[in-house]
Order: C-alpha cells, then structure tokens, then sequence
C-alpha cells in the first residue's frame, strides 16, 4: 500500500505541476479541455473533455454511494441521491457558498483524521495480522491507480478558472499546496491504520478507519469516524459536481455539447443548467452502478485526462514558465503505465467510452463539412 501511494503520488506531483503551469497561462473555465485544444488542437481538447466529464461523473456516483453506505447501509442508494440532490442545490446557489461549505467540512474532517492518528500511533497494536497472499509489481501498480482516485482532485481549481481572484498566482499556489496537504494527510493516515490493523486486516476491512479506532482500544470513537467518513465523502462530491459542470459548460459553448448548457445563471453566476444536468445523472448512476467498478472506471478516465495535460505541458516554451522537460515525460508514462495497470473491466470500458466520444467527434465533424 505504501508503495503504491508513492507511485501515486509521484504521479500526481506531475500532473498538479504541468497542470499548474498550463492553468496560470491559461486561466479559464475548462482545465485541461482548454489546455489540450490550445497546445495540441481541438480533438485533443475534447478527448481531454469528455475523458473528464464521464470519469468525474462516476466518481461522484462513488462519492455519493460512500456517503449512502456510512450513513444508513441498508439505504445506501436513496441516501446517495438524497446526498446529490442537496449537494446540486448548494452549488446552484453559487461557488462562493460552495467554497465556503467545503472549508467547513474540510476542517472537521481533519480534525477526525488527526484524531484517528493518534489514536492508532498511541494505542493497542497487538491486533494487527499480516497479509499472506503475495503481491507482485502489477499488483502494486494496480493499487496506484486506484489510489489516484484519492489524489485527483487536487488540480480541480483549475476548471474554476473564470471565478478566482488573480487566477495566473492563485491556482498554481493552490494546486501545490493541496497536492502537498493530501499527500501528508494519505501518509500519516496510512501508517497509523497499518501499525494498528497490519496488512492483513487492513486488506480485509470495509471500513478501516474505524475498525482502527476500535482495535486501537478506543471504540467510543467509531460513531464520530463513520460521521467524518460521511463528511468526506459529501465534501468531495460538493466539488466534483462543481468541476464537472464547469467543465460541461466549457465544451457546450465550443458546441460539443448542447448549447443549452453553456447557459449562466443572471442572479448566482452559475452555469445552473449544466449543473442541473450532472446532478440528475450523478442521481441516476447513484441509483443503479456499483462503487467498486465506478472508482476503476473514473480512475481510468482521469489517468487519461492527465495524460493530455502533460503532453500539453510539454509543448510550452522557456517564455511560458515550462515545467522541467522529464516532468511531463514521466507524467505521460506515469498515466499511460497505471491506467493500463487497472483492473481489465475498467480498462475496457474506460477505453470504450472514450471511443465512443471520439466517435462522437468525428461524426459531428463530418456532418459540419
């Protein structure tokens, strides 16, 4: 596990730093779907797109479903649903709010997370079991790429590029230091878990965190684990629909999406439209996908995405603050390498719905001539 994280972050490092760069020269709405038609042509932009839309639309699904399963386990669903029909409302209401409610909840989790550390580091360890089966590089790198689900929201102010102060300073600053703090935070967490759990129970736990605390003697603290648990999960989705539907807004007005959707709200400043549309498909994957192969699916999609950005990257000059050269280039190997190191389902349907987009593309080009 460890070993994957750092593979994981490595490869995050690359992407948040070509990210960064690309964001402050190109401060707009988009992320790497700006970044990629600007430095590669409109095909990549869109690939980079659409790759975006529908791995961050199963992550929210993912994100939704977690919440369902902590709070009421045999109402997992509707409590997803619930989840993603409150968390479209704050968003409608503006990004301001939005910031504000994920500060909130950024905070308290925190504080569990540290409470959760200390509490694994100073209490029992006679309980932790190691893992027997053997595992071996592919299984290392496998694990990578689905621990990237955790690191890929770190580049996500990036798609807010309209709606930042100073954004040419903001989002790179942004960027480094969230990467920075999640890295942190995923370490110190992980060793804990493991000092107490041991590989064995770790890799048999649903619920780690707090099976953690109560192995670690301290079992009055499983309640406020599971209710951080839930405020992660909720924060998480609070941004990704915020992302994904900047990122549908910036694709409906270059015409790969509906116009419809590049509508902004005249009072909140929101693409309320857009907005509206993600939640009711986030609400409908919530409602029949399972969480395992939508974490694998969405890891996929990203991994893809981020491959884009950092060839983008590349193409930048000495007089655009380009990244160093072998930043790019292992963030290109790092994304292709672990995508494919998924788990086969993921992969191919990963690798099928971003054909079926490219399709898409090429239809709506030759109708156009």
């Amino acid at each position: 596990m460890l070993a994957a994280l750092g593979i994981a972050a490595v490869v995050a490092y690359c992407n948040a730093t070509s990210s960064a760069r690309l964001a402050a020269l190109y401060p707009v709405s988009g992320g790497t779907y700006v970044y990629g038609r600007e430095r590669l042509g409109a095909f990549w932009g869109y690939l980079a797109g659409w790759g975006f839309v529908v791995g961050k639309t199963a992550s929210c699904a993912a994100m939704a479903l977690t919440v369902g399963n902590y709070a009421w386990p045999e109402q997992a669903r509707a409590v997803a649903v619930a989840t993603v029909v409150a968390v479209t409302a704050i968003n409608y209401a503006g990004v301001q709010k939005s910031a504000l409610a994920t500060r909130v909840i950024v905070a308290l989790v925190l504080l569990v997370l540290a409470v959760v550390a200390v509490v694994c580091l100073a209490g029992k360890h006679g309980g932790a079991t190691e893992l027997t089966a053997r595992v071996g590089p592919r299984g290392v790198l496998e694990a990578a790429g689905l621990l990237f689900f955790a690191f890929a929201g770190y580049a996500r102010i990036a798609t807010l590029g309209e709606e930042v102060r100073d954004p040419g300073r903001t989002i790179p600053r942004a960027i480094g230091i969230a990467l920075g703090l999640a890295l942190t935070v995923y370490a110190v967490v992980a060793v804990a878990v493991l000092t107490v759990l041991g590989s064995g129970g770790l890799a048999g736990a649903v619920d780690p965190l707090a099976r953690a605390v109560d192995a670690a003697g301290v079992p009055g603290l499983v309640p406020a684990v599971r209710a951080g648990a839930v405020l992660a999960a909720a924060g998480s989705l609070l941004a990704l629909v915020l992302g994904v539907s900047r990122t549908t807004l910036a694709m409906a007005r270059d015409g790969h999406l509906p116009s419809a959707l590049a509508a902004v709200h005249p009072r909140f400043g929101v693409p309320h439209r857009a907005q509206l549309a993600v939640g009711v498909i986030v609400a409908v994957m919530a409602a029949s996908f399972d969480i395992r192969a939508a974490i694998g699916f969405s890891s996929f999609a990203v991994l893809i995405y981020y491959l884009i950005a950092n060839v983008s990257a590349g193409t930048l000059t000495v007089a655009e603050n380009r990244p160093a050269r072998m930043i790019p280039i292992i963030g290109v190997g790092g994304c292709a390498v672990v995508a494919l190191s998924l788990p086969l389902s993921a992969v191919i349907a990963g690798a099928a719905v971003l054909a079926i987009g490219a399709l898409a593309y090429g239809i709506r080009l030759f109708a156009t001539r």
